[in-house]
C-alpha cells in the first residue's frame, strides 16, 4: 500500500472513531431488501459490514425480505402471485411455498455469507422457539390469508444472543396463538422487532437514494408534518409508503433514529453510521 493510500485509511479510521464510540453497546436494526440482496458484490459486502458492525460492539440486528425468491419459487410450482394494495395475499399452498423459501434460501444464504466473512450470524425463520407472535392482518374488511402483523417478540431470547455475540437473522414470518405460521411484510417486522427492543437505529436499504422530492432530489431529512405534506401532495407514493410508515411507527415507539438509504451503493449502512453527512432520508419527529 502506498504512503497516500495508507494515509487515507488511517484518516477514515480515526473519523469513524467517535461513531464506533458511540454506537458500541447499541442495538442497530438493518432491513435488507432490493438490489443488495441480488447482486453479488453487493451481498457480499453487505455481510461484511454487518461483521464489522458487531466487531466493534455495535449489536446489529438482521430483518430481511426476499420477494423476487419467493416469486421464482411460486412460478416453480404454478401459484401466482397475488398482490392487493402492496400486500402479498398468501393462502395455505402460498404459505408452505413463501415461509420454506424464507427459511431455507434466502435466511440461510444471508446467514451462511456473514459467517463467511467472519461474523456469528444465527437464523431465525421457521423458529423453534416461536419468536414472533402474530395475529391475522386484516385491512378495509380485505381477507390477505396468512399474513400477520406482530403482537409479540421474544426480546429476551434477542437480547441473550446478542450478548452471547451472536447477529440474529430474522425472516419476516411468525406464529398465532394456534402454531398456524404467518408471513409478515418485512418493513413492519423491522419497524416492530426495533420499536420493541428499543433499538438505536433501524436502516432501511432500498432501490432508491431516499426519498425525493418532486425534483427528484434526495431529502436528507424529514419530519412528520413534512411527510404527511410529501404524502397528500403525492410526492411519497408506491413502494416508499411502506418504508415512510415503518420509520413513523418505530420513531413513535422507542427507536431513536430511522433512517432510508439507498442499498446499491456499496457499504451504504457503514457510510450512513460511521461518517459526520450519512448517505439517504433520516425520519425524526
Amino acid at each position: 500500500m502506498d504512503k497516500n493510500k495508507a494515509e487515507q485509511v488511517v484518516k477514515i479510521l480515526t473519523e469513524a472513531l467517535p461513531y464506533i464510540q458511540k454506537f458500541s453497546k447499541k442495538i442497530c436494526v438493518v432491513k435488507y431488501g432490493g438490489a443488495a440482496m441480488i447482486e453479488k458484490d453487493l451481498k457480499n459486502n453487505f455481510a461484511r459490514d454487518i461483521a464489522l458492525m458487531k466487531q466493534v460492539g455495535i449489536n446489529v440486528i438482521v430483518v430481511h425480505g426476499g420477494g423476487p425468491q419467493i416469486n421464482n419459487e411460486l412460478e416453480k410450482v404454478g401459484i401466482q402471485k397475488n398482490f392487493i394494495d402492496g400486500i402479498r395475499v398468501t393462502d395455505s399452498d402460498a404459505i408452505k411455498v413463501v415461509s420454506n423459501t424464507l427459511d431455507k434460501i434466502v435466511n440461510k444464504e444471508i446467514v451462511t455469507l456473514i459467517n463467511k466473512n467472519g461474523g456469528n450470524a444465527i437464523g431465525i425463520a421457521k423458529d423453534e422457539k416461536r419468536s414472533i407472535k402474530v395475529q391475522k392482518f386484516i385491512s378495509n374488511k380485505t381477507d390477505y390469508g396468512y399474513v400477520g402483523e406482530i403482537v409479540d417478540v421474544n426480546t429476551n431470547y434477542l437480547f441473550d444472543l446478542m450478548n452471547s455475540n451472536y447477529i440474529p437473522v430474522i425472516a419476516p414470518l411468525g406464529y398465532d396463538d394456534e402454531d398456524n405460521i404467518f408471513n409478515i411484510n418485512a418493513d413492519s417486522a423491522a419497524s416492530d422487532i426495533a420499536s420493541q427492543l428499543a433499538a438505536e437505529k433501524l436502516i432501511f436499504l432500498t432501490d432508491q437514494t431516499g426519498v425525493l422530492d418532486k425534483q427528484n432530489n434526495l431529502i436528507s431529512a424529514l419530519s412528520f408534518s413534512e411527510i404527511k405534506k410529501l404524502v397528500n401532495s403525492g410526492v411519497i407514493t408506491g413502494g416508499m409508503l411502506p418504508k415512510i410508515n415503518a420509520c413513523i411507527n418505530a420513531i413513535k415507539n422507542n427507536v431513536k433514529m430511522a433512517h432510508i438509504v439507498d442499498g446499491r451503493i456499496q457499504h451504504s449502512v457503514l457510510l450512513e453510521i460511521f461518517t459526520k453527512e450519512g448517505i439517504g432520508t433520516l425520519v425524526k419527529k
